[in-house]
């Protein structure tokens, strides 16, 4: 075990922040710490690491391990360049390094016996400078930067000159480069381009030491973590699985939680009202009975009432003016700065109801896409064309056009006061504003909350069109699930930039892939895209640029003999009755399933902890089973 809490809790004044939280790691295992914004996550960091006090509990970190801390936003002082800075993290090993420099360089004046002593030194040194891996920490320079997102050419840029995220990223990239034997990394991938997250899950993965992160991205965590604590409510729940199965098994438990709690409520209710008829009788007997069932009534332990989230948006959202079917035509649009250019030759088509995300490296110029789209900065080349009837709303996570003294109520009903009480709150209970929440100051409201506000009044307008730019930055999980809600419930068209994968794969139903030359179209979302580019980078490797003879390429039906008719005839019959077999089973599947959500609705399987906990495991592998299922029907189809 490299670390364990035990029942550390935390305050401030009488505000009490975490509360018994227990878990532990081993070494070399990688983990997640989940929750909402505010619940305590950094503050656990801080704790660990020794930063802040805690008020009770134990906190156990195993003796002379080392530990490298990345906090959110961390910007490291220095006039020195990016590539020494790195290679400050390798002092000892430099200097080992010169120091045999120096030795070879003695050499040639000794002789004899002192020779023999001089090159047994040098020998064991060299040993430990290998057991180092002396050999090797220049090019893991290089691939650590390459991997962050820097050229060769920034290797000599100076650390001081760098924009902030910059500043973390060479952060980031001198604490892998410590291997420290616990490695926690709070938000890691906030300033990272889709490229260097990945590149970074893969170093990760194979990082030998321990690691404790702190974040949001989802598809990273799904990718890295095999243990997920979760904080919610100032305490601790440990899944031992990654976010998905997190996600899964904390919604099975709440649902079992709930039908324990609902259960017992009845049982105590019903007991009450016996009581309450058998002193009703004022007789002797009947208030001795009242007073035994009182006394066991009394020893009931109470199931805690579950936490519950409100429901995710259930409300279709249809603009009040509906577009043509065309929405965008763009052609061969260009930008350039300076005689630099930053992309070029650019199409983009965009069609009612389509959910497309545009994803690049950082710098190819995708903001400025977005800006030159809606008018907003001008292009170098090129036409862009909207459709009838189309009217567009811009999302940006970090603008929004409010008066923060009115109430989010007061925002919507001044906006749009054709709009009734109830219709206003219906629509921010979509947005998972509930009861007194829309009586909340626009200006207390986090940064998730104002993005859900503006959501609201942006599908509310005459917007049919939603032009998003990076909209899920600095929200948390629920808030980025709410946004996904509201996206697919939309009616209209959205197309939006983020490098937020698992979002790209809740919503998107294109992928527009975007480079300095142009964009490659993707109909699919973010895993079909990466399957796609992955099965063209291997025939690439396979074959190259060679191409088919132009008689193998296309074979006319009218050419195939009769023989091989046939035989196509007998493939389509093999296909056909495969795909009826599948959608069979998946039919057969799908009751199952409904069966034993039925099962579990009934009185006598709630109150039975085990049986309800036997039929959820069922009916998990049957859902399980379901998505394979789907996943072989869709690769069947021609």
């Amino acid at each position: 075990m490299i670390l364990s809490l035990s029942g550390v809790s935390k305050s401030f004044g009488t505000d009490v922040i975490l509360e018994k939280i227990t878990f532990n790691m081993e070494e070399k295992e990688k983990a997640a710490i989940v929750g909402v914004n505010g619940a305590g996550k950094t503050t656990l960091f801080k704790i660990i690491t020794g930063e802040s006090t805690y008020d009770s509990g134990d906190v156990y970190i195993k003796k002379d391990i080392s530990l490298g801390y990345l906090k959110q936003n961390a910007m490291p002082n220095s006039d020195d360049t990016i590539y020494n800075e790195m290679l400050s993290v390798f002092k000892n090993l430099i200097e080992t390094e010169n120091e045999l420099r120096q030795m070879e360089h003695e050499m040639s004046s000794l002789k004899g016996t002192e020779l023999e002593e001089h090159m047994k030194k040098y020998s064991d040194l060299q040993y430990q400078f290998e057991l180092m891996d002396g050999y090797s920490y220049k090019s893991r320079i290089k691939g650590v930067l390459k991997g962050l997102g820097f050229s060769e050419e920034d290797f000599e840029r100076p650390v001081n000159s760098l924009s902030g995220g910059q500043k973390t990223r060479v952060y980031l990239g001198s604490l892998l480069l410590s291997n420290p034997d616990l490695l926690l990394l709070d938000e890691p991938t906030n300033h990272l381009d889709i490229d260097s997250v990945t590149w970074l899950e893969e170093f990760l993965k194979s990082y030998t030491g321990a690691v404790l992160i702190i974040s949001h991205d989802r598809y990273f965590l799904d990718k890295i973590v095999t243990k997920t604590i979760e904080i919610e409510n100032k305490k601790s729940h440990v899944y031992e699985g990654n976010y998905s199965f997190y996600a899964k098994n904390k919604e099975i438990n709440r649902q079992i939680e709930q039908h324990h709690y609902i259960q017992q409520q009845r049982e105590i209710k019903r007991q009450e009202e016996v009581i309450a008829k058998l002193k009703s009788f004022n007789r002797e007997k009947s208030i001795k009975r009242a007073e035994s069932r009182q006394k066991q009534l009394d020893k009931i332990v109470p199931v805690d009432k579950p936490e519950n989230l409100p429901e995710k948006m259930r409300l279709k959202l249809t603009p009040k003016i509906t577009s043509g079917n065309d929405v965008l035509h763009a052609e061969g649009l260009s930008k350039s700065f300076d005689n630099t250019t930053l992309f070029e030759n650019l199409d983009i088509d965009i069609k009612r109801g389509d959910k497309t995300a545009i994803v690049g490296p950082n710098g190819i110029g995708k903001s400025t896409l977005l800006k030159i789209l809606l008018g907003k900065a001008q292009k170098s080349s090129g036409e862009i064309k909207f459709g009838t009837n189309v009217n567009v709303g811009y999302y940006d996570q970090e603008q929004h056009n409010f008066d923060e003294s009115k109430t989010i109520f007061q925002e919507i009903s001044d906006t749009y006061p054709d709009m009734t009480n109830g219709e206003i709150r219906n629509v921010l209970a979509s947005f998972v504003f509930m009861g007194d929440d829309v009586f909340k100051v626009i200006s207390s409201l986090s940064g998730g909350e104002k993005g859900r506000v503006s959501l609201a009044k942006i599908m509310l307008s005459k917007a049919n069109f939603l032009i998003l730019d990076e909209p899920t930055n600095h929200l948390d999980i629920y808030s980025k699930e709410i946004l996904e809600s509201a996206i697919n419930n939309y009616e209209g068209t959205v197309l939006y930039v983020s490098h937020d994968r698992y979002f790209i794969n809740k919503t998107a139903l294109k992928v527009l892939e975007m480079s300095k030359e142009g964009i490659t179209e993707y109909l699919g979302n973010y895993d079909y895209y990466i399957e796609k580019k992955n099965t063209a980078q291997r025939e690439e490797a396979l074959f190259g640029q060679k191409e088919t003879p132009a008689e193998e390429k296309t074979v006319s039906e009218t050419k195939l003999s009769y023989q091989a008719q046939k035989e196509q005839q007998a493939k389509e019959r093999k296909l056909k009755n495969q795909i009826k077999k599948i959608e069979n089973e998946i039919e057969e599947t799908e009751e199952k399933i409904q069966q034993l959500d039925e099962k579990l609705s009934q009185p006598e399987i709630a109150t039975n902890a085990d049986k309800a906990r036997e039929i959820f495991d069922e009916k998990t592998a049957l859902e399980t089973y379901l998505n394979e299922l789907y996943e072989q029907w869709e690769a069947v189809q021609v």
